[in-house]
């Protein structure tokens, strides 16, 4: 009978075949190239199959190395769930946890936030990692990632949420813009100008869109963000106008600009802030009492249930 596959070498197939470079999976791994490619030989050996076509340049996983490699990482989440599972069972607020936040979600609520969780969660150790919406999902469901705040709504297919705050969406313009005479901005009122936006890939930019009834607004195609501070900046130079999340504009996005904050027209102008998780992880309780803590730390002092406060009239 032959040895069944250690974790380790699950683990080191995972590299190998993400990497495609015995060099850089070791380096991942923490180990040497000869310990990693002696690990994937036995491996190989054990099994009775090869995982890897490898040349003198290249080294590629082969079909069968491909589904080992799928089944690799299923079995790796299961066993690191495992470990959740004691850990949440000893006390749901400690141990590490690996947390996910978009560009822009992280630079605004994590300074206001995080220093109210970790005086409740003392045992807590939080391994911060900021991408974009499409990459964090794709961590959260290998196995890279526990947890991530992202802004809904957006296709979750096999994880769960739990609503941490609402955030509205307001316009910005330089002051002497027609739009900063307007009490209130509707969608008719900005369909004739241009409208900067964030770069595809961004969520904001469809949420921004979608909650604001704005889909058939000319665009301004010719100047798109990297990031809010790109769009307030090109705003105070004069080339458009821009819809900002209230969250961004409380935390002083827009201190020193020459800008007006509009408020936008309608019932439901904003997107929500929502932890999100795997729904078979072993730390569901360990992720709702976090989203708790979120909830309140995100919360105006003396206003529990309230989110983000308005920004002053300008």
């Amino acid at each position: 009978m032959k040895a069944l596959p250690t974790l380790r070498q699950l683990r080191f197939l995972v590299a190998l075949a993400d990497r495609r470079h015995f060099g850089q999976a070791a380096e991942a791994c923490f180990v040497s190239q000869s310990t990693l490619s002696a690990a994937i030989q036995e491996l190989e050996d054990n099994l009775g199959v090869v995982l890897f076509d490898r040349t003198r340049r290249s080294v590629a996983p082969t079909g069968i190395g491909l589904e080992i490699t799928e089944r690799a990482r299923t079995l790796l989440r299961q066993a690191e769930d495992l470990v959740d599972v004691a850990i949440a069972a000893h006390d749901p607020l400690s141990g590490p946890l690996r947390l996910g936040v978009i560009p822009t979600i992280g630079p605004f609520l994590l300074p206001r936030v995080l220093p109210k969780l970790r005086a409740a969660a003392p045992d807590l150790r939080l391994y911060l990692r900021e991408e974009q919406t499409a990459r964090l999902l794709d961590r959260l469901e290998a196995g890279q990632l526990d947890a991530a705040v992202l802004a809904l709504p957006v296709a979750l297919d096999d994880a769960e949420s739990e609503d941490i705050a609402v955030d509205p969406f307001f316009v910005v313009c330089p002051r002497d813009h027609r739009l900063a005479s307007l009490g209130a901005v509707g969608p008719g009122d900005m369909a004739t100008d241009d409208l900067l936006l964030l770069e595809d890939g961004h969520c904001l930019r469809e949420h921004a869109l979608a909650a604001c009834a704005l889909e058939g607004a000319r665009r301004n195609l010719a100047f798109q963000g990297t990031s809010l501070h790109t769009l307030v900046q090109m705003a105070a130079s004069g080339l458009g106008v821009t819809l900002v999340p209230e969250m961004a504009i409380a935390s002083g996005l827009l201190a020193g600009l020459d800008l007006h904050v509009a408020p936008l027209a309608g019932d439901r102008p904003w997107r929500r802030i929502a932890l999100v998780w795997r729904k078979n992880s072993g730390r569901k309780e360990t992720f709702r009492r976090i989203a708790g803590l979120l909830r309140l730390a995100a919360a105006p002092a003396g206003e529990a249930g309230a989110f983000y406060p308005r920004p002053a009239a300008a």
